[in-house]
């Protein structure tokens, strides 16, 4: 029993965000880029309390990101967007299809716009913003449910009395296309629509 316990406190779950056509060689540690366009994700498991150093290969040289200790951490391998996002309070189907007050949803714009800038985003408001080529640490917790960029998952079910551990990202891009099609809810127009005839 203590043995299995120490072993899992060292244990690193990483998702890789890249771009397509990247090769990732989970026992080499390498992650080798050959596009600028596209997503592909994926998770790579390791154990022990030691370092993992990660290498990300590309045709302008390498980067290194170091893995330092056990938990689910984002490796952003993607050549030119930023990983946005954070902690997400459990909802069941029913709650995720509410319909949204202009209070909640005037709330909603205004986060958005401060995490696509990458205010108020940090490990203890569990919000995060990571640039390209670096990593963030999500969780110590490595059973912890994460939702990448482009998927359309809103709910998720709960298993039996404690509310699941969610985490939802989105590309740079997404987060830009949702504030546009909010604001038109609004009947907000973003500087941008403003300027058109």
């Amino acid at each position: 029993m203590l043995f299995l316990a120490s072993c899992s406190g060292g244990s690193k779950k990483i998702i890789v965000y890249t771009n397509s056509n990247a090769d990732i060689n989970e026992e080499a540690k390498t992650i080798t880029q050959k596009d600028v366009e596209g997503h592909v994700e994926k998770t790579l498991n390791y154990s022990g309390g030691d370092k993992t150093a990660l290498t990300i290969k590309l045709l302008s040289g390498e980067q290194k990101i170091d893995i330092p200790e056990g938990g689910y951490y984002i490796v952003n391998a993607k050549a030119k967007d930023t990983i946005i996002g954070g902690f997400q309070k459990y909802s069941t189907p029913e709650e995720a299809n509410r319909v949204m007050t202009q209070e909640e949803l005037m709330h909603n714009i205004d986060s958005l716009k401060q995490m696509a800038q990458g205010l108020n985003t940090n490990a203890a408001s569990k919000t995060f913003f990571i640039l390209p080529y670096t990593a963030a640490k999500i969780t110590t917790n490595t059973d912890a449910t994460v939702v990448g960029p482009y998927h359309r998952m809103t709910s998720i079910e709960k298993v039996g009395d404690k509310d699941p551990e969610v985490y939802r990202f989105y590309s740079i891009k997404e987060v830009r296309e949702t504030i546009g099609k909010l604001e038109k809810l609004t009947g907000v127009q973003s500087p941008e629509e403003e300027k058109k005839p």
